[in-house]
C-alpha cells in the first residue's frame, strides 16, 4: 500500500522470505526498489500536476543501512516542495536540472532502518 499526497509519498513493504537475505532480515534491493518508489511517483506526480512534457532519470543513488529490516518498512519521502522548485527551474531555463530526493525507511517501531538519496535529473522535452 501507498499513499501520495501534495508534498509526500509513502510505500511500505513487509519482510517476507520472498524478499529476504542471508542474515534474515530484508533484502538491500528490496528496500532500493521501495525508497526509489516513493521518490519517482511523488516527482512522476508533480510533473503530471505541471501539464508540462518533462523527461526524468535517475543519474545517482546512495544509500546507507542502520539496523536489520524486518517486520513492516515504511519508506517516506516528503519533499515536494524541492521538486517543485527544481520543475520551475527546469521549466524556466529549459536546461536539465538535479534533485536530490531523500527516501527514509522506519519500521515499526519507528526506528531509522536505512536512507537514500536519489539523483533525479528533469528536463523539459523539446516542442
Amino acid at each position: 500500500m501507498s499513499t501520495i499526497k501534495e508534498n509526500k509519498a509513502t510505500a511500505f513493504v513487509r519482510h517476507r522470505w520472498i524478499n529476504q537475505n542471508p542474515f534474515r532480515s530484508m533484502y538491500w534491493a528490496t528496500q532500493g526498489m521501495a525508497a526509489e518508489l516513493v521518490t519517482g511517483i511523488l516527482l512522476m506526480k508533480k510533473i503530471d500536476d505541471s501539464k508540462r512534457k518533462i523527461s526524468l532519470l535517475v543519474v545517482e543513488q546512495k544509500g546507507e543501512f542502520f539496523k536489520k529490516a524486518t517486520g513492516r518498512i515504511t519508506f517516506i519521502c516528503d519533499d515536494g516542495v524541492l521538486i517543485d522548485k527544481a520543475l520551475q527551474e527546469a521549466i524556466k531555463t529549459g536546461e536539465g536540472t538535479l534533485i536530490h530526493l531523500p527516501s527514509k525507511a522506519y519500521d515499526q517501531e519507528n526506528d531509522l532502518v536505512s536512507s537514500f538519496v536519489f539523483t533525479w535529473s528533469v528536463k523539459l522535452k523539446s516542442q
